[in-house]
């Protein structure tokens, strides 16, 4: 399980130093985050052959009787959360970074892939293992998994930040940052249009 601390804080304070430990060669030149986006691999991107299947996800990595998503509400959770048995977190408070809204209520509450399953596959997981594909759908320990509010996730889809942004523009900095984050170290491309939103949402920062 991961530690129950207000990640989405943690993540506002997101730096290019994560960023620089998968990419040694290059970290003497990255040192801005206007570096990093320039610094992703520009590529046309294709949705071919994607299924959401083909990321399993919502697993229960550590055999702990809570799943991801479980562990993504506990570990948000502005309070001690309610959690019966099965590991079924039931009441707690959360605040969705995407559109400023604070929730009690699971049930009103998405976990969002912050590079969105069908982005990533078409950004380059289409070549990767299964297993590597299940770790990126579960992944805990980056800026990956969000509890957001459902309607501004679903709002959200499969979209990269050409075409939707967080509605809430205080947090569009962070957002880019997370984003980079997450494309740079699976090692992720990004396309012209994308780099180019990136590089746009850096004013707000």
């Amino acid at each position: 399980m991961i530690t129950n601390v207000a990640r989405g804080l943690a993540a506002a304070a997101l730096t290019l130093a994560p960023l620089l430990s998968t990419a040694p060669a290059q970290a003497a030149e990255i040192t801005t985050l206007a570096d990093g986006v320039q610094a992703l691999p520009l590529a046309a991107e294709s949705r071919t052959g994607y299924a959401r299947s083909s990321f399993k996800h919502w697993v229960d990595a550590d055999k702990n009787s809570c799943n991801s998503r479980m562990e993504v509400l506990i570990a948000e959770s502005r309070v001690a959360p309610t959690v019966e048995a099965g590991c079924k977190v039931t009441a707690g408070e959360w605040y969705s970074y995407y559109d400023g809204l604070t929730l009690t209520a699971p049930g009103g509450l998405d976990i969002d892939h912050m590079v969105p399953l069908a982005e990533a596959w078409s950004s380059g997981a289409w070549a990767w293992t299964t297993s590597r594909r299940q770790t990126y759908a579960n992944d805990l320990g980056g800026p990956e998994l969000w509890a957001v509010t459902d309607n501004v996730n679903q709002s959200k889809g499969d979209q990269d930040p050409a075409t939707w942004q967080p509605p809430l523009t205080s947090f569009r900095c962070t957002y880019a940052r997370a984003w980079v984050q997450v494309k740079w170290y699976y090692d992720l491309t990004v396309d012209s249009t994308e780099k180019t939103a990136l590089t746009g949402m850096l004013d707000t920062c």
